[in-house]
C-alpha cells in the first residue's frame, strides 16, 4: 500500500485539534453569512433602517475549544439604546418597552398612563434625522423646557431665563413656546380642538401652531421579524455542510 505514511498523518494532524480548529472555521463562515443575512432582512422588513441597527449586528466567533458560533445585535455601552430593546417587539410582537424619554413625561405627569409617544406625520421642522427619528439634541431640550429629568438631572431642567431666549428667538431660529394639549382626553377647553400630545407656537403672538409629540394609546405590534425565516432564506443550515466538507480538505490538504 503506498501513500499510507501520507494518510497516517493526515490522520493525525486532525485527531490533535486539526478537526476541532476545521469545524470552527466553517461555523465562523456561516456565523459572517448569517450577519449579512440578517443585516438584509433589516433593510427588507425596515423603512430607512438606522446604521446603527445595521451595524450592530456582531458574530461572535467560534473557536477549537468553543465550537459555537452566535450572530446578535451586540450593545456596547455609550448613548446609543440596546438593540436587543429596539427589536424585541419587531421579533415577538406586542407591545414595546418605553424610551427614556416616554419614562420622564410619565414621571412628571405630561404622559398619561397607557400612553407612548409618536412622531407626527408632518414632523416639526429640525425635530429628525434622515432616518425619521428625533434628533437626541431636540429631545433632550423638549424634556429640558418641560422640566422632565429627575432630581439627579435637575440642573438639565431650563431656567425661566433660558425659556425666555428660546421664546423670544433670535437671528437663527423663530421663537417658539412648548404647551401640552390632552384635547378631549381631559375636557382641556381650551385645547380641546387639539389632539393629545405635545405641540409649539411660534410666529406673531404664537398664531403657527404645530405638533411635535403625539400621545397615543401603547400600539401592540405585529412579528415583522423572524430568525427562523433568515435562517431559511439563506439556507444556513446546507450552507454549514458545505463549509465543514471544505474545511476538512483544507486540512487535510487534499
Amino acid at each position: 500500500m503506498t501513500g499510507a505514511d501520507e494518510v497516517l498523518a493526515t490522520l493525525l494532524g486532525l485527531s490533535r485539534g486539526g478537526a476541532a480548529r476545521a469545524y470552527a472555521k466553517a461555523l465562523n463562515d456561516v456565523g459572517f453569512a448569517g450577519r449579512a443575512a440578517m443585516q438584509k432582512e433589516f433593510g427588507e422588513v425596515f423603512n430607512q433602517v438606522t446604521p446603527y441597527i445595521q451595524k450592530s449586528v456582531r458574530v461572535k466567533m467560534a473557536t477549537a475549544e468553543r465550537l459555537s458560533v452566535t450572530i446578535e445585535p451586540t450593545y456596547y455601552g455609550g448613548k446609543g439604546i440596546d438593540p436587543q430593546r429596539v427589536l424585541q417587539a419587531q421579533e415577538f410582537g406586542g407591545r414595546r418597552r418605553d424610551k427614556r424619554s416616554e419614562v420622564a413625561l410619565r414621571r412628571v405627569g405630561i404622559l398619561p398612563n397607557g400612553y407612548q409617544t409618536v412622531i407626527p406625520e408632518d414632523p416639526f421642522p429640525g425635530s429628525v434625522d434622515q432616518f425619521g427619528n428625533i434628533k437626541g439634541a431636540f429631545i433632550t431640550q423638549l424634556l429640558s423646557y418641560m422640566r422632565a429629568f429627575g432630581e439627579q438631572g435637575y440642573r438639565a431642567n431650563m431656567t425661566d431665563k433660558v425659556r425666555g431666549n428660546l421664546h423670544r428667538g433670535g437671528k437663527k431660529a423663530e421663537g417658539r413656546r412648548y404647551f401640552v394639549a390632552y384635547g378631549r382626553m381631559r375636557g382641556d377647553a381650551k385645547s380641546g380642538h387639539l389632539a393629545p400630545g405635545i405641540w409649539a407656537a411660534s410666529g406673531t403672538h404664537g398664531s403657527n401652531i404645530r405638533p411635535v409629540l403625539m400621545f397615543v394609546r401603547a400600539p401592540s405590534y405585529s412579528s415583522r421579524l423572524s430568525m427562523d425565516k433568515v435562517v431559511q432564506k439563506a439556507q444556513l443550515e446546507s450552507y454549514l455542510d458545505r463549509r465543514i466538507r471544505f474545511r476538512f480538505r483544507e486540512a487535510a490538504g487534499v
